[in-house]
């Protein structure tokens, strides 16, 4: 029986036709690949198996078969007259349906392959085995390499067993654990994003300085005004006529004064415009306790009579500021060094200068300056347009430096620049360890130390100064000749720190991280503040986040007398360390920025 479908004829006879049998095939020296490709005509149309519409169990595993890679066979598999059907979908696929065709039609009763591939096989077989075998050692070495570079401290370890003064100068395992954070160093300065905080953040500072200076004209013009002696006189009476006490009058204090009653002119004369011939700076406390340090103090010098102010700004949460006085407007003179008993002049004020006070001077200061008998004050930073201004109209000589001072900072700095070279690379485990044994010599709690307590420090520490330029140094510190020098001082002036631009980003991470304003922060919080996802090792694969925090927080921990806080000189101990080994402030800021996130 004969049919057509769409154009198509078929019949049963020609159905199978094709494809009578493998065999019929190989006698005539054809294959299915080559007989198709002779034949590319559409197959022709099966016949439809109503039967397999009934529902199955299997159908969820064949639910979905793409028409391009759909076979249908008709007869059972084991069939010798298999028929493969593919839909005319695959006309552009022909190639890859043929190779699949080729596999499920095998030929049978093939010849065995001659010595010829036999041999081709078997250097097949041995290359691959060859190449597998290299490339199994190429990635045996790379897996123990990238395991030798995420583990740095095991190397340093076995390296440094010997302990940390084993050979003089080396570095120890401390100093490359330390040396680790030089690596933020490396990321990409980013100007943009820089800019932009540097913007806000002058913004910031501008409206604070502009708040205190307001504050300060404030004070200063209503109490010269309202404090008078002469505004107790009454107006009707003549200047210059006395007034006694009198037991029916009440006192001038519980007398009721009015606006209108006050006088304005009066023989002080201090005037906004006298006022505002000022040098404002921002200073900052030289102390070890780290609530005083962080202080945010702003001064005045004021040139019509050389005295100054100092004022502090304080902010309690994000909307309630104070604005109080620090130091009370007067004259003052300098309390040590060569120019001890000297007034201080318009230049004195620089960035970098320190301004000296007693303590016993000032009842309002903080109990903790109190115990301090000089109260050391930093300038940080200056209003520079003011100072020249002021400096053109002044008679004065622009530099007070006199040759004797200048001969001391020439000493000084010959004697940092000889220790700056052993400290380069190990200068956070001499730094910290400084401060420690420093401390525990002073036992007395005093800050004084004598020479004697200062020469076996350097020698503990293996720090090279020769006699004369130690006898020299201490000559210049020991001004008084009361045969003791402050620590800190000593430390300072002998080693040297690092410039006020780097200690502002140190102070801007301590504050972040001691928001409480305690001056010590919890080794817990520092873990939690620490970020070393952008550490260069760390995004290269070298070492994971956690190494790189380890790292960290066990340099930091050798510089700490407590185990769980860290107070504010401990931590810019470890920093003042790192700054010997870094020239440009950019890379020093990026060290400090990037893991504390400001």
């Amino acid at each position: 029986m004969d049919f057509e479908v769409k154009g198509i004829a078929a019949s049963l006879t020609n159905q199978t036709q094709p494809f009578s049998g493998r065999k019929k095939l190989l006698q005539q020296g054809q294959t299915p690949r080559s007989w198709a490709i002779q034949n590319p005509s559409l197959p022709v149309v099966p016949r439809l198996d109503l039967g397999s519409l009934v529902d199955s169990d299997e159908e969820d595993d064949f639910s979905h078969i793409p028409l391009s890679t759909a076979h249908i066979h008709f007869n059972p598999p084991n069939s010798s007259s298999a028929l493969s059907w593919v839909t005319p979908c695959q006309i552009s696929h022909t190639q890859n349906h043929l190779n699949e065709l080729e596999q499920d039609i095998i030929p049978e009763n093939l010849p065995e392959p001659t010595s010829k591939y036999k041999l081709k096989y078997q250097q097949y077989e041995t290359e691959m085995k060859e190449g597998y075998k290299q490339y199994s050692q190429r990635n045996a070495e790379k897996t123990k390499s990238k395991i030798t570079q995420q583990s740095p401290r095991k190397k340093i370890d076995d390296k440094c067993i010997q302990g940390e003064e084993s050979i003089v100068g080396a570095l120890t395992t401390l100093d490359k654990k330390a040396l680790l954070q030089h690596g933020y160093a490396d990321i990409r300065y980013n100007a943009q994003s820089s800019m932009k905080k540097s913007d806000a953040e002058m913004v910031a500072a501008q409206r604070k300085k502009q708040t205190v200076a307001e504050q300060v004209m404030i004070d200063h013009l209503s109490r010269a005004v309202i404090s008078d002696p002469e505004q107790n006189l009454p107006t009707e009476r003549p200047e210059s006529t006395p007034i006694f006490p009198d037991s029916k009058t009440a006192p001038l204090r519980f007398r009721k004064r009015t606006l209108h009653e006050t006088k304005i002119r009066t023989h002080s004369t201090l005037t906004e415009n006298m006022l505002s011939h000022k040098v404002q700076f921002d200073g900052r406390i030289i102390s070890r306790n780290g609530h005083d340090a962080c202080r945010e103090l702003v001064g005045f010098f004021f040139a019509h009579d050389q005295s100054l102010t100092i004022y502090e700004y304080r902010q309690f949460g994000k909307n309630r500021t104070s604005v109080l006085p620090f130091i009370q407007k007067n004259t003052y003179s300098h309390q040590c060094g060569r120019r001890k008993g000297t007034q201080y002049q318009l230049g004195d004020f620089y960035i970098g200068a320190n301004l000296t006070f007693l303590s016993s001077d000032h009842s309002s200061l903080p109990e903790s300056i109190k115990e301090n008998t000089l109260f050391i004050l930093r300038i940080t930073n200056i209003d520079q347009i003011a100072l020249d201004s002021l400096k053109t109209d002044s008679v004065e000589p622009e530099d007070n430096l006199t040759s004797q001072e200048a001969n001391d900072r020439l000493i000084l700095k010959a004697v940092q620049d000889a220790l700056k070279e052993q400290l380069h690379k190990r200068g956070v485990r001499i730094l910290t360890g400084l401060a420690k044994h420093l401390q525990q010599l002073d036992k007395e709690g005093t800050g004084l130390l004598d020479k004697a307590d200062f020469k076996q420090t350097l020698q503990v520490f293996r720090l090279e100064v020769s006699e004369n330029d130690f006898e020299s140094a201490w000559q210049i510190l020991n001004g008084n000749d009361s045969g003791k020098v402050d620590y800190g001082e000593f430390k300072r002036a002998v080693i040297g720190e690092m410039n006020e631009y780097r200690k502002l980003f140190v102070r801007k991470a301590f504050m972040k991280l001691d928001f409480n304003k305690t001056g010590s922060v919890p080794i817990t919080n520092i873990r939690k503040c620490y970020c070393a996802k952008k550490h260069p090792q760390v995004i290269s694969g070298h070492s994971t986040e956690e190494e790189i925090k380890l790292s960290f927080l066990e340099t930091l921990k050798d510089a700490c007398s407590k185990s769980d806080e860290v107070t504010y000189g401990e931590f810019e101990d470890y920093y003042e360390g790192l700054s010997i080994g870094i020239v440009h402030d950019e890379d020093f800021v990026n060290i400090v920025c990037t893991p504390w996130g400001i």
